[in-house]
């Protein structure tokens, strides 16, 4: 994706030659240093080198058995205009279903871009009351600034799909529904009917994204929530997680991970940290949704890799100023107090967070499965808010902003 760096990362094995035989005899050495020959500072960065001489062995028995030289570099070296050489974020080929954009300016939406920019074809689903007016907007190119690459093309979306998760099949689907004007025109879009059509449009999928939360009582607080609308918060905030990748897994790409340039399926959901912190406005039963979908994936790690080799990860995203946040009603003021208190006294981006999925579902992440990731500028880290008066004494360093 970028086309200069100012340092480069290499990592490069030369293969070893062998011939049908079972015995190796003999250990190997590793030779562990550093090389600085007449480089001068303001070039040299670092340069650490690697080499076996022999490789690792053990002795059975039978034939002979010959091994070329193996030798693993890692060097770092100083580079303003040639490509980085090594460890990309490479999607090109893969294939990723991304449920719940219905505008350009939320996770889902950066998430798409940054596996875009990765390589990845794009296949979207849309909540179907926000389908017409989110293809008409993509159609007339009112998202083309925000549609923008890295390297300055427009992200393509291969389909985008009527999707609303809360419903796995057709039959669950009340009557209310079906006759409402604003599901008028629409077909398919239950769970299973949504996994079944991107089934016949592009056989399978590698990726697998949930970016969808909704929590009709979200501004009540958990005391004064009703049963339905605890329930429903959880229905479309978590279970329609463990939906999703029900009848998306049985058409994922598994993958064998032998070598890191082969991995497994990947999936990735958005979480908060109302799951395991108190944020008081965050009610409905929102944050009983969280701690659900978190909990989930650690479990559906477990059934999802041991069954079909996918990884299920997910992201605890700190404050976004997203249209569907402004729902809750405060989250201005949460972004102002992890300005204040973060380690990273930064607002946070919706790229970072697209950024760090991409890395999550790419080779490079090939061991990471049942985790959450932490994108917040380290908020989650903090036991108190340091911008209260009980600290004014202990001059705490502040980015000064005046």
């Amino acid at each position: 994706m970028a086309a200069t760096a100012t340092s480069s990362l290499y990592i490069g094995t030369a293969k070893p030659c062998a011939f049908a035989s079972r015995t190796v005899s003999k250990s190997s050495i590793s030779v562990f240093g550093t090389e600085i020959k007449g480089a001068s500072l303001p070039r040299l960065n670092s340069c650490c080198r690697i080499s076996s001489t022999r490789p690792f062995s053990q002795s059975f028995t039978a034939n002979p058995v010959k091994y070329g030289r193996l030798v693993t570099k890692a060097t770092a070296e100083s580079s303003e205009n040639k490509p980085l050489p090594g460890l990309p974020i490479d999607l090109r080929g893969k294939r990723a279903f991304i449920a719940g954009i219905a505008d350009d300016n939320g996770y889902g939406w950066a998430i798409a871009k940054s596996l875009a920019a990765a390589g990845a074809e794009i296949l979207v689903g849309t909540w179907v009351p926000a389908l017409n007016i989110f293809e008409t907007s993509l159609r007339r190119g009112k998202f083309d600034d925000s549609r923008k690459l890295p390297d300055g093309s427009l992200m393509e979306i291969a389909k985008v799909y009527p999707l609303d998760a809360v419903y796995d099949t057709p039959e669950d689907v009340p009557v209310s529904v079906k006759t409402n004007k604003r599901y008028a025109g629409a077909s398919n879009w239950t769970v299973k009917e949504v996994a079944e059509t991107v089934k016949q449009d592009f056989g399978t999928i590698d990726i697998l994204v949930h970016s969808l939360a909704n929590g009709p009582e979200v501004s009540k607080p958990l005391l004064e929530t009703s049963r339905n609308g605890y329930l429903a918060a959880i229905s479309a905030s978590s279970y329609s997680f463990v939906s999703l990748l029900k009848h998306f897994v049985p058409i994922m790409n598994p993958g064998i991970i032998l070598f890191q340039s082969d991995y497994s399926g990947a999936s990735v959901s958005l979480t908060y940290i109302a799951s395991e912190r108190i944020i008081p406005g965050y009610g409905g039963g929102m944050s009983s949704a969280k701690a659900a979908l978190e909990s989930d994936t650690q479990v559906l790690a477990f059934e999802a890799g041991r069954k079909h080799k996918i990884r299920v990860n997910t992201i605890s995203a700190g404050p976004l100023g997203s249209r569907a946040a402004k729902a809750i009603g405060f989250i201005d003021m949460m972004i102002n107090y992890s300005l204040e208190n973060a380690p990273i006294q930064k607002e946070l981006s919706a790229e970072e967070v697209g950024n760090t999925a991409a890395f999550l579902v790419s080779p490079l992440a090939s061991a990471i499965t049942g985790a959450v990731i932490y994108v917040d500028n380290g908020l989650n880290a903090m036991g108190v808010g340091v911008d209260s008066p009980v600290f004014a004494d202990l001059n705490i360093p502040k980015e000064n902003r005046s």
